[in-house]
């Protein structure tokens, strides 16, 4: 799944959101581009609803899905 979310533009944020992933799915791969603001996730069992809820908590803001 590729979502779009926002207030993402350094390492810091690449780490806070994969770790908000990882706690929920470690087997989740987690792969983000911080120039277009998607977050992939990939393998494991991680809900998109779930995925958007961490990322939320974690101090960023879902604002769509990338297809």
């Amino acid at each position: 799944m590729k979502l779009i979310v926002d207030n993402m533009s350094c390492q810091h944020c690449v780490n806070a959101i994969t770790k908000a992933i990882n706690d929920i799915d470690p087997k989740a791969k987690v792969t983000i581009n911080l120039a277009k603001h998607e977050v992939d996730i990939e393998g494991g069992t991680i809900s998109q609803e779930a995925a958007i809820e961490a990322i939320n908590e974690a101090g960023y803001e879902f604002v769509g899905i990338s297809y």
